[in-house]
């Protein structure tokens, strides 16, 4: 790395920056290599840090509006990340302006439209094809116990899943809020499983109306304990709750993320009839 580029702070899913979920934004990396990608993400510390390059040949959009972006946490780079593309859409919303934007991410081509609202950007990311699969029980049952959860804590409504929205998360239903409110797990041995299954994140949800939920994202495999705000994790969660028939074909969830760690957030969750794809939409706004 010949000259350090210019990091941005943003946090997603919020207007305060004192809530959401935080993610540096390399706008030109050209040039960083991903050892220095890695070290710039470990130095911030946050979940993850987005970085910029030329779009590949093909990827289409408007000019200067298409790009390579890739995303490092401070242990490893990971295949797609929904806060840190929100946070850098927004970011580019506001030096070129609002419309769509097109990114070329590990996983696939993943537009997002940048509008500006009450004086608050706003960026909805469109995942790529969604789907869910079962987990076995051995692999639940070392879930429940590296999160320190009996059976009973579960929500029989909502049947442990992995869902898949550009990254793999398991989905476990929490029968209360206290139960969700109460997280204290076995790091390394959550990590581990993880691992094995290729888990980005574990997403542990309570349903509190028809299409309002609460959730939070043990991330050990980011080297991080807890996820504030995971867009990754809301579109995967979109394609579970269609396929569980939890809402119909057309639908607007929101979720409510980080209220127990004092970063709360907002997602909303975007389902529409005849297109399998999930809709993720959330603010962003600059830390200084």
């Amino acid at each position: 790395m010949t000259t350090k580029p210019d990091i941005l702070r943003y946090t997603a899913f919020s207007d305060d920056p004192a809530g959401g979920n935080p993610a540096g934004v390399v706008l030109d990396a050209s040039g960083v290599g991903d050892a220095d990608m890695l070290a710039i993400a470990a130095g911030l510390g946050y979940s993850e840090t987005a970085f910029l390059t030329p779009p590949p040949a093909g990827l289409g959009g408007e000019p200067g509006r298409a790009f390579t972006i890739r995303y490092f946490s401070p242990k490893a780079e990971v295949p797609f990340c929904g806060h840190a593309t929100v946070a850098t859409a927004v970011a580019l919303g506001e030096r070129l302006g609002p419309g769509d934007l097109v990114f070329a991410t590990p996983v696939g081509a993943v537009p997002v439209t940048v509008t500006e609202e009450g004086g608050s950007s706003r960026a909805t990311l469109t995942t790529v094809e969604p789907h869910t699969e079962d987990i076995a029980d051995a692999d639940l049952t070392e879930a429940l116990a590296a999160l320190n959860w009996p059976a009973t804590d579960l929500d029989p409504a909502l049947p442990p899943r992995i869902a898949y929205a550009g990254a793999r998360h398991l989905v476990l239903g929490a029968a209360t809020r206290e139960r969700l409110a109460d997280l204290a797990y076995d790091f390394p041995r959550l990590e581990a499983l993880m691992r094995r299954l290729d888990l980005t994140t574990v997403q542990l949800v309570w349903r509190a109306s028809e299409f309002v939920f609460h959730v939070r994202d043990p991330f050990p495999v980011g080297g991080v304990v807890e996820d504030p705000a995971t867009g990754a994790a809301a579109g995967a969660f979109g394609a579970y709750a269609r396929e569980q028939g939890l809402v119909g074909e057309d639908a607007t969830l929101t979720l409510h993320q980080g209220e127990d760690m004092g970063r709360p957030g907002v997602l909303t969750v975007g389902l529409r009839a005849g297109d399998r794809r999930i809709r993720v939409t959330g603010t962003a706004t600059r830390i200084v």
